[in-house]
């Protein structure tokens, strides 16, 4: 019964999958992602000092070292220097030694939790983010149309792109309940609610076996349900307002796993968090959500609302959990998040 009940769910994951990229297709010419702010420089001339942060877990990880090592040696520069994250450190450490040692560019080799550790130390310094995306996501190098299935291609962009700045965002969690407290970065996209539990629940050998899809079945299986208990919400230190949810986004920008553009209107430099409240009750609501977002239609729907804000808190009565940029981080009960405009350093196309 479960393979069945697992074999039905890939089946529509794989429906939602194929009509989604074609939704975007058609739509592609309707929204440009150029930049907002700065547009892309070219690095100082001269030889760079590379740092690679290597998840060594990655399958691919020996074959991007060995790029990046041949890729340095034929531009005359210095050896890279290699540090490899381990499961107790996905790359903190790693990357202070990398700054400590003068690093003109670091590489998270690796997936989207690799690349915003090595974001959250680099946020705020001129030092070069370049990314060699080795991950089931790869989020952030999808909304910076990097070309994810051409790894030589990635580190030639991670050596010798031109770079620009963009925002990174940190969400901030307490648990009264447990009376813990945390701080996440986070690039592209994080979350409370719904979209958290299914990052949660998502199935570890199904996801190794089709990828992104696995996302996919598990939401189908968390669709049933009512919307969650009340929730305040405050937008720019605004009055709190109540909202019944099941799940509420905050964005950076707009692309998800299999070219989907949730928020076209989402830009990783404009200084602003886009914030999706969803809260459908019903297939119905789940249905039209799903056309909403595949076809980019403008009709609003009342169980999907979008606002703009550099900051955002929202309180619940009991822990909910909640996620950045496709990383489980916890239930908490009080939840703020916050924008810091083009704080990062990126290499990008040319």
């Amino acid at each position: 019964m479960r393979n069945w009940i697992i074999g039905g769910a890939l089946a529509a994951a794989g429906a939602f999958a194929v009509t989604s990229w074609w939704g975007v297709r058609r739509l592609r010419e309707q929204h440009s992602r150029s930049a907002v702010g700065e547009p892309a420089q070219t690095p100082e001339p001269g030889p760079q000092q590379v740092a690679v942060i290597l998840n060594p877990t990655k399958a691919r990880a020996a074959e991007a070292e060995m790029l990046i090592e041949a890729a340095c040696r034929g531009a005359g520069w210095a050896h890279p220097l290699v540090f490899e994250t381990t499961a107790d450190d996905p790359g903190h450490s790693m990357t202070r030694k990398a700054l400590e040692a003068g690093a003109d560019v670091v590489i998270p080799c690796g997936g989207d939790g690799t690349v915003r550790v090595v974001a959250e130390a680099l946020a705020g310094t001129d030092v070069a983010l370049g990314l060699v995306p080795l991950g089931t996501g790869n989020l952030l190098a999808r909304n910076l149309d990097l070309d994810i299935t051409r790894l030589a291609q990635c580190v030639h962009t991670a050596l010798f792109g031109r770079q620009r700045r963009i925002d990174t965002a940190t969400l901030s969690l307490e648990n009264r309940a447990t009376g813990s407290k945390s701080e996440h970065t986070f690039l592209v996209i994080a979350g409370m609610g719904m979209d958290a539990e299914v990052l949660s629940d998502t199935n570890e050998d199904l996801k190794k076996a089709v990828g992104w899809i696995a996302y996919t079945e598990a939401g189908i299986r968390h669709m049933p349900g009512r919307r969650r208990k009340k929730v305040d919400i405050s937008l720019d230190e605004g009055d709190f307002q109540t909202r019944r949810i099941r799940s509420v986004l905050f964005a950076n920008c707009s692309k998800l796993p299999g070219g989907v553009d949730f928020i076209p209107e989402a830009y990783v430099d404009d200084g602003v968090l886009d914030i999706v409240v969803m809260s459908p009750r019903s297939l119905i609501g789940w249905l039209s959500m799903w056309v909403k977002i595949t076809f980019q239609h403008s009709r609003p729907l009342p169980v999907m609302s979008f606002y703009g804000a550099q900051k955002v808190r929202i309180r619940s009565g009991e822990p909910v959990e909640t996620q950045v940029d496709g990383d489980p981080t916890g239930p908490a009960t009080d939840i703020s998040v916050e924008v810091h405009p083009l704080s990062l350093l990126v290499r990008v196309n040319g």
